[in-house]
C-alpha cells in the first residue's frame, strides 16, 4: 500500500488586501495627518482544497493565472500557512518555486550554494560532496565566483534547479522551471525528474506548457479560482484545461456534442511537394473535414479554429462567417478549408474542429487539437498581414 507523501486537508488561504490605496502622495499625507486609516478586505486565493498525494507520483498542477496554483506550492513548502485547514508531508522538500528565490544579490554563486543547501537541510560536509556536480549541472565554472546580482535570468534558474535536486529530496516541487532556459537545460531538468520518478520520488509540477503534464506526470490536477475544478490522469485534466481556454474565444465548445453528425477524420494537407514540418509563412494548407451524419440535419456548420502553442487562438472561421451554406446534410460530406497565405511566425499550430447548429446553440461534435503543422525558425518568406480561405464542400464516400 502507497504511502501519502502530502495531505492537504480542507486548506484555504486569505491574504489582506486595501480596498483603495491612495493614489499620490498628497493623498497619502493628507490621510496620515487625518489619521484615516485604510480599508482591507479578505482576498481568498484557496478555498477548501483537499487533496492526496501518493508517494511516487507526479503530480501536475495546472490552472489559468491567478487559480492559487503558486500559493498551493509555496504551503506545501512550508513558506506559507493556511488560513484554514492542515497540510502534512513526509520527507525532506526541496522547492524551486520562483526565479532567485533564496538568492542574496550580494553573494556569489558558489555563497548562494552553500546559503540554500543549508536552508534545505544540507550540513557543509554534505554540500561539499556534491558542489562540483551542481556547478557541473548547473554549467557556470566561469561564473561561481561572480555575484549573483550580475547572472542572467537563465543563469539564476539553471543554479537554483541544480540546488534543488542535488539535496536528495523526497519531494521535488518545481514551479515553472522547465520553460525557462535553453533547450539543452531543458532537456537535463527533464531527464534529472525522469530519474527521480525512477527511483520513487514525489514531483510536483506547475506549469502552463500543459503538454508537459502529459509527458511528465502521472496524474493531474485543474485548479480554478482557487478550488480544485478537475482530477485525474494527466490527459483528462489537460483536455478540460485546453476547453476552458477554448470557451473564452470559442463559445461553442462549452456544449456536450449530440453526435448528430460525427467529425468522421480531420486532415491537415500541406502544400504540394512539402511536409507538415516544414510548411513557411505563405504558403498554403487544406483543412479537410470528413462528417457523418446519422440522421438528416439541416444547414450545420462546421468551424475551425488554431492555436499556438501555449493555446492562444491564432485563426477562426466556419463555413457560416465564409458563405457557404451546408444545406441537408445526411450521410457522408466533406469540407475542406483552404488556408492561404499563412501569416506566422515559427512554431507549432494545432486545429480544433467543431460542428455546431447555425444558431450555435446545438454542438453535434467537437474534435479537439485534431490536427498541426509546424513553421520552422528559419524562414526566407515575409509573413503577410491575414489569411485568405477559400472553402469547398463535396460529398465523401
Amino acid at each position: 500500500m502507497s504511502q501519502t507523501a502530502v495531505q492537504i486537508d480542507q486548506v484555504s488561504k486569505s491574504f489582506r488586501r486595501v480596498k483603495q490605496a491612495p493614489t499620490s502622495i498628497k493623498q497619502r499625507m493628507t490621510n496620515k495627518l487625518r489619521r484615516r486609516t485604510l480599508e482591507y478586505d479578505d482576498f481568498w486565493a484557496l478555498q477548501e482544497i483537499s487533496y492526496e498525494i501518493k508517494t511516487g507520483t507526479s503530480i501536475g498542477l495546472i490552472g489559468p493565472n491567478g487559480s492559487g496554483k503558486t500559493t498551493l506550492l509555496k504551503m506545501i513548502a512550508g513558506i506559507l500557512r493556511p488560513t484554514t485547514g492542515v497540510i502534512t508531508s513526509r520527507g525532506r522538500i526541496a522547492a524551486l518555486l520562483e526565479l532567485g528565490a533564496g538568492f542574496h544579490q550580494e553573494l556569489t554563486g558558489r555563497e548562494n550554494v552553500y546559503l540554500n543547501a543549508s536552508i534545505l537541510g544540507l550540513t557543509k560536509k554534505e554540500t561539499d560532496a556534491v558542489f562540483d556536480s551542481i556547478v557541473d549541472f548547473a554549467e557556470l565554472h566561469d561564473f561561481i565566483d561572480t555575484k549573483v546580482k550580475f547572472y542572467s535570468s537563465g543563469m539564476y534558474m539553471r543554479l537554483g534547479f541544480a540546488v534543488a535536486v542535488h539535496v536528495d529530496p523526497d519531494i521535488l516541487l518545481v514551479d515553472e522551471v522547465l520553460a525557462v532556459g535553453d533547450e539543452g537545460f531543458q532537456r537535463r531538468c527533464l531527464d534529472r525528474i525522469q530519474s527521480f520518478q525512477q527511483e520513487g520520488r514525489t514531483i510536483v509540477l506547475v506549469t502552463h506548457v500543459v503538454d508537459q503534464v502529459r509527458d511528465i506526470c502521472t496524474e493531474g490536477v485543474m485548479l480554478l479560482n482557487g478550488v480544485v475544478h478537475q482530477t485525474g490522469t494527466p490527459e483528462t485534466v489537460v483536455r478540460e484545461y485546453r476547453r476552458l481556454l477554448l470557451k473564452e474565444d470559442v463559445p461553442w465548445v462549452a456544449g456536450e456534442p449530440t453526435r448528430d453528425i460525427e467529425i468522421a477524420s480531420v486532415q491537415v494537407l500541406p502544400p504540394e511537394g512539402r511536409t507538415l514540418d516544414d510548411v513557411e509563412p505563405g504558403d498554403n494548407i487544406t483543412i479537410q473535414v470528413d462528417l457523418k451524419a446519422s440522421r438528416a440535419v439541416e444547414d450545420p456548420v462546421v468551424a475551425v479554429t488554431l492555436h499556438d502553442h501555449h493555446d492562444v487562438l491564432e485563426y477562426q472561421e466556419s463555413t457560416a462567417s465564409l458563405g457557404a451554406n451546408l444545406g441537408r446534410i445526411q450521410g457522408a460530406r466533406r469540407v475542406r478549408f483552404v488556408l492561404r497565405w499563412l501569416p506566422y511566425t515559427s512554431g507549432e499550430y494545432f486545429v480544433t474542429v467543431g460542428v455546431t447548429s447555425r444558431d450555435e446553440r446545438t454542438l453535434y461534435d467537437l474534435a479537439e487539437r485534431s490536427g498541426s503543422f509546424s513553421i520552422p525558425v528559419q524562414t526566407n518568406k515575409i509573413a503577410v498581414a491575414h489569411i485568405a480561405t477559400d472553402i469547398i464542400v463535396e460529398d465523401a464516400t
